[in-house]
């Protein structure tokens, strides 16, 4: 691992796999210490941790689900132990709200249940659990949000989640505003296909959509794990602090 001249510390929603994954393990490469959270997979979260740990860095994993705001003061108090701890610090560099979930349905026949769980983890939580841990993120630190191409690009089926993203886009504007007399720059990163997962796996694992998508995008190819872990990086990076307010999109030119 390469070592910095400060030791920074992020906090990354949903960091047991999938993109969340990739951006704990090039965050940690940098030398950055790594909060990830999980909802329900701990053997998972610990795996990372322990990948991270492996190679001189240092990881926490913590439960939280992002859609259970009640569950925000016990977790923001877990983070202070963690933080204290192992880690070595008492704040926060980074934020990165990247828990997330899927759901497919036409306009017309999205449910009310399926509206409010995106709204719960998506909007709600993001924006309570930022509040939350506000008092805990150093002054001239980075909030990052990830939205999705989805918030661009209209695909039937996807009314709802990318309305969700688009106030999370929103939302990061004026996080930015108010948060800019802290020194605290809030971004918003917007990937595109990505092979994971997420969504029953369907970009990864049918062949025809993932041809179909490469041949819509500029760079030729679906998005891989380590694009947004990458991107992630340099966003966090510290000669991208003067960029605040900004959507960031991460889709190799994706339906330009």
């Amino acid at each position: 691992m390469s070592t910095s001249k400060r030791s920074t510390v992020a906090l990354i929603t949903g960091g047991n796999r999938g993109l969340g994954k990739s951006m704990a393990l090039h965050l940690a490469e940098r030398g950055v210490g790594v909060v990830i959270t999980y909802r329900g997979n701990a053997a998972e979260a610990a795996d990372v941790v322990k990948e991270i740990e492996a190679k001189g860095g240092k990881a926490a994993a913590l439960a939280l689900d992002v859609a259970n705001t009640r569950g925000f003061d016990a977790f923001v108090e877990a983070v202070k132990a963690e933080l204290g701890g192992k880690l070595g610090r008492d704040r926060l560099d980074f934020l990165v709200n990247n828990a997330g979930i899927g759901a497919h349905a036409s306009f017309a026949e999205t449910t009310e249940e399926q509206f409010d769980a995106l709204v719960n983890v998506h909007l709600k939580g993001t924006f309570f659990l930022t509040q939350k841990l506000l008092p805990l993120i150093s002054d001239g630190g980075r909030i990052l949000n990830i939205s999705s191409g989805l918030a661009r690009l209209t695909l039937p089926g996807y009314a709802a989640y990318a309305a969700m993203k688009g106030g999370v886009e929103v939302l990061t504007r004026y996080l930015a505003k108010e948060l800019g007399p802290r020194k605290i720059s809030v971004n918003v990163l917007a990937p595109g296909a990505i092979e994971t997962d997420f969504g029953g796996g369907a970009v990864r694992d049918n062949a025809e959509l993932n041809k179909m998508i490469a041949a819509q995008t500029a760079l030729g190819r679906v998005g891989l794990p380590d694009d947004i872990g990458g991107a992630v990086a340099m966003l966090l990076s510290p000669e991208s602090h003067w960029i605040t307010g900004q959507r960031i999109e991460a889709s190799g030119g994706q339906m330009l």
